[in-house]
């Protein structure tokens, strides 16, 4: 198996359909913490942590982004192997939720995507400083993740802490067999496709889809594009926060995102599951 055992996961939400969340590099299933307690009022909430990262295994040389999008469905189907699932991911967890509607249309309820764009130059090569510098670029890639406001904020060193004290779980190779994993085209796609750039192949989104858009994240300006490669998509901008929107500003993240499932007949806001 390219990618050794199950994936960890966290759950919470023992009733309503499913809602599965994949991080960003370089952080773990926490980063949905706020998401998490929020929508198990209405779902069965489930947090994953990508290969490498947290308690999940290691993964081969070579592997694909299908092959880590199918593990997390694997970890989705301990929990409900038939039933719809809402996707939720954010960066890199972002390209693996597009990969997963693709895998399997026919359970994709909705994808929401956050940290995300589409795009069309060269991406800071993360998988160069991890090469270059290890686990120890692991601290400084969080701080990237956020907003400058955010990070003059102690919330930004406390979850900065809370990933790094389990930087004894990373393992690095892994984390950079996924940067080539995501920047690998498929047989469809040119070579020119860049990391962190979702292949065309990918964008053709069955289900209800929302882009979430931090202002201040590095590509604010190519999610606009992103949404014009997946027709019918939804944008929702969130002034002044960064990468990582649920973390900085969850109050306004998750009403955004109550709304547009209540606009797709998803969930109603007044009536928890039972």
């Amino acid at each position: 198996m390219p990618v050794h055992g199950p994936l960890y996961y966290e759950r919470m939400g023992r009733v309503g359909p499913v809602m599965a969340f994949m991080p960003p590099n370089p952080m773990d299933q926490a980063c949905w913490t706020y998401q998490m307690q929020h929508f198990s009022t209405w779902f069965r909430c489930i947090a994953i942590d990508t290969p490498g990262y947290g308690r999940s295994p290691s993964a081969d040389e070579g592997v694909t982004a299908e092959e880590i999008s199918q593990a997390f469905w694997d970890a989705i189907d301990e929990v409900d192997p038939v039933g719809p699932v809402i996707l939720v991911g954010c960066s890199g967890g972002f390209m693996y939720a597009l990969n997963m509607q693709k895998l399997h249309p026919e359970r994709a309820a909705a994808v929401i995507l956050t940290g995300a764009g589409y795009i069309t130059e060269t991406y800071p090569n993360r998988l160069q400083s991890y090469e270059q510098q290890g686990v120890g670029f692991r601290w400084r890639h969080i701080f990237i993740d956020f907003s400058p406001t955010f990070n003059a904020t102690p919330m930004s060193r406390y979850w900065a802490e809370v990933f790094s004290e389990r930087d004894s779980l990373l393992d690095v190779e892994t984390i950079q067999r996924q940067y080539v994993a995501q920047a690998r085209p498929d047989s469809g796609a040119s070579d020119e496709e860049a990391l962190h750039r979702p292949r065309l192949s990918d964008l053709d989104v069955k289900a209800p889809t929302l882009i979430i858009t931090g202002t201040e994240d590095a590509i604010h300006q190519q999610s606009f594009l992103l949404k014009e490669k997946i027709h019918g998509s939804e944008l929702q901008i969130m002034p002044g926060a960064g990468h990582c929107t649920m973390m900085e500003q969850p109050r306004l993240f998750d009403d955004i995102l109550i709304g547009f499932l209540e606009r797709h007949g998803l969930m109603q806001r007044g009536e928890p599951a039972r």
